[in-house]
């Protein structure tokens, strides 16, 4: 995912955090905030430290961006989301992972129930 689709700065994690809506399922939390003028999606990532060491953080947020980049025809574009991993996502599979995550966006309503490839 090029760095042009990520929420980067402190700053816009925390307009996101404090100003979007959040849904949440026993792997992920999404929080979305809808930006109008915005020419496509942008998603940041967070992997805290109950995941495990600095390779096993990484390996979940590996493929959470490969999930997404996967589902980026179905995904919102006028949106900023934030996708908080919970411990339990530290021993799913890859496939396992996309689940869920297709899951709590639904919930979300970030993504486009067209076509959704599982």
């Amino acid at each position: 995912m090029r760095k042009s689709y990520r929420v980067k700065k402190e700053a816009e994690f925390q307009e996101v955090f404090t100003q979007g809506k959040s849904c949440a399922n026993r792997q992920f939390v999404v929080y979305m905030l809808e930006k109008p003028k915005q020419p496509h999606f942008r998603v940041g990532i967070s992997v805290g430290k109950k995941i495990g060491n600095s390779v096993a953080r990484n390996w979940v947020k590996r493929r959470i961006r490969q999930s997404l980049t996967e589902l980026k025809p179905q995904l919102k574009q006028d949106c900023d989301f934030l996708v908080i991993a919970r411990p339990s996502v530290s021993w799913m599979s890859t496939k396992e992972v996309k689940q869920h995550l297709i899951h709590v966006l639904q919930l979300a309503k970030v993504l486009n129930d067209d076509q959704i490839e599982k």
